[in-house]
């Protein structure tokens, strides 16, 4: 590889660094004549700020460490995590003023609606992969959501 070429290299992945920092992004990948770059920080879950609100707004005790059930400090860890499958804006309710889908202590039966995913000015309905009860939500309604980030925790 010539230094030229590498220096390209460094600065493209320089760029795309600041660019995921300018815009809050934790991964960008592109491609560019025949060179594929990926460039991906860790992402911060949005447990504490929700923990507070699950207890006040259902009375049930809820663990306010945000280490998941399975003892792993990261939900996408959990056995029973739902991700996002697109890069979008969450919603928990069908429209505003509506009630959410889900609230934590809920049973859900497969293919039931946990929440939805706008991408593209597209509403996507994200299903429960499986029946179970809804031991966390990640994510607080209107927050933007990137592929692969825990949504929902069933177990």
């Amino acid at each position: 590889m010539s230094d030229e070429k590498a220096s390209l290299e460094k600065d493209l992945i320089r760029d795309l660094a600041e660019l995921l920092r300018e815009t809050g992004l934790t991964e960008i990948e592109i491609e560019r004549k025949g060179l594929r770059v990926r460039v991906a920080r860790s992402a911060i879950a949005h447990t504490s700020a929700i923990v507070p609100a699950a207890i006040e707004a259902h009375g049930a005790p809820v663990e306010a460490n945000p280490t998941t059930s399975n003892g792993h400090g990261d939900p996408s860890d959990h056995p029973g995590v739902v991700p996002s499958p697109m890069v979008g804006t969450a919603y928990r309710a069908p429209e505003p003023g509506a009630p959410a889908f889900i609230e934590v202590g809920a049973t859900v039966s497969e293919g039931q609606t946990l929440l939805i995913v706008e991408a593209m000015k597209t509403m996507n309905h994200i299903p429960a992969p499986r029946a179970g009860t809804v031991a966390q939500i990640l994510v607080e309604d209107g927050q933007p959501v990137e592929y692969g980030e825990p949504l929902v925790i069933i177990e």
